[in-house]
């Protein structure tokens, strides 16, 4: 008699989805496609000639310590100098408030864990990074989004949900944001929003969990804190990650929160991977120590500014009238929207897209309520300067051609 897996299976493992993107990426993996769709860094971002130094340094001084487990809250190395990545960014973080994971969506579904119980309403933003939705889907959330206005999440719009929720006796347990270069709409919260935001979580007191992967490559315009550092309440959870700013390979972020949530995430994670892969860690805190990163994240803004540039430069060029797209200021990602009376649905255009080898991701991925099927998100770390304008080119008689 075969096995019935389904009654098997826990309820929560019933309520997880295979992401999107990386189901869509499988559809791209052929040489000839031009794809904006995943959140690559480039491979000429890498930094491989540094990293084999630091490598045989580490195993020719290290290799010991480098081959062995380490504590759950991480390499002493890599904290110390996260500390000192923290502080230089006007964070006066305490080693007690900092967490090593294995990349910031370890973060992400620590902090749903340790949180979430089903049927918890959280705050997400409308549009919504897609890991983010599936960590808080897997324990159950109930996901309420908040549209964007051109300062960010609307502070109008999520104190009338909230209210809303409060008067009917279902609190929030977290708003969740990613504030700069957002995923996938790659625009920034002003600084008066993110003050805003701070204000409501107060008044309704509730956490607040800032991703923040990408702040650290702003291309043009002044920096604006963190709401980590505006915050003098002890409210926020802040996550951090080597993928965007050094390798994705390393899979190493961190968090940074109160003393009390890290303590609860240290017992969270002892349950998942006991510890981060010390190998890894011990490598990147030693490069870190070097300078190597500092330097590393400036030769990434110079690409990605012109990558950025000639994309916008395409965009103008060859898209028909009425579609959109935001303009970043940092980041990997632009949106595209498609005008109504187009009557196109991106994702049923994707696969005609792919025909014609060209790949994005689909808008209604980073919409926990279904909608965003008239938007894009187009990638433009990964491709390179030739194949952005002739990407940008195919998509645009893409579009042309489904619109008809």
């Amino acid at each position: 008699m075969p096995v019935n897996f389904e009654e098997l299976f826990s309820i929560n493992s019933k309520r997880m989805k295979k992401s999107v993107i990386r189901e869509l990426l499988k559809l791209t993996a052929k040489p000839e496609i031009i794809s904006f769709a995943g959140g690559l860094p480039s491979p000429e971002s890498f930094p491989i000639e540094k990293v084999k130094e630091v490598v045989d340094e580490v195993m020719d001084k290290e290799g010991k310590i480098a081959l062995q487990y380490s504590s759950t809250e991480g390499d002493p190395i890599l904290r110390k100098e996260l500390l000192k990545h923290a502080r230089r960014n006007g964070m006066d973080i305490k080693d007690e408030n900092l967490l090593v994971v294995t990349s910031s969506q370890q973060g992400l579904d620590l902090t749903a864990k340790i949180f979430i119980d089903p049927g918890d309403p959280i705050i997400v933003e409308l549009p919504s990074y897609v890991g983010g939705l599936g960590a808080f889907n897997a324990y159950g959330a109930e996901m309420i989004g908040v549209p964007h206005d051109e300062e960010g999440k609307s502070a109008e719009l999520l104190e009338q949900e909230l209210k809303i929720l409060c008067d009917s006796g279902n609190k929030p347990k977290f708003i969740y944001i990613v504030p700069d270069f957002q995923n996938p709409a790659g625009m920034t919260m002003t600084h008066k929003r993110r003050l805003e935001i701070l204000r409501i979580a107060s008044e309704y007191d509730l956490l607040i969990l800032e991703d923040s992967p990408y702040r650290e490559l702003r291309f043009e315009g002044e920096p604006v804190p963190t709401i980590y550092s505006l915050d003098d309440e002890g409210r926020v959870i802040l996550l951090g990650t080597f993928s965007k700013i050094f390798a994705p390979g390393f899979r190493l972020g961190w968090v940074q929160a109160p003393a009390e949530i890290i303590h609860k995430l240290v017992i969270a994670k002892q349950a998942t991977d006991l510890c981060p892969p010390t190998f890894s860690q011990r490598i990147v805190g030693r490069f870190m120590e070097k300078g190597y990163l500092e330097e590393n994240i400036e030769n990434i803004k110079n690409m990605y500014r012109r990558k950025r540039d000639i994309m916008l430069d395409a965009f103008e060029k060859y898209m028909p009238e009425g579609v959109t797209w935001t303009k970043p200021e940092g980041g990997l990602f632009l949106f595209v929207r498609v005008p109504a009376h187009m009557n196109i649905d991106t994702d049923e255009m994707f696969y005609k897209a792919v025909e014609q080898n060209v790949a994005y991701v689909i808008g209604s991925a980073f919409h926990c309520d279904d909608s965003g099927h008239d938007a894009m998100r187009i990638n433009f770390s990964y491709a390179s300067e030739d194949q952005i304008v002739e990407g940008v080119k195919r998509l645009a008689n893409v579009i042309k051609a489904h619109a008809k």
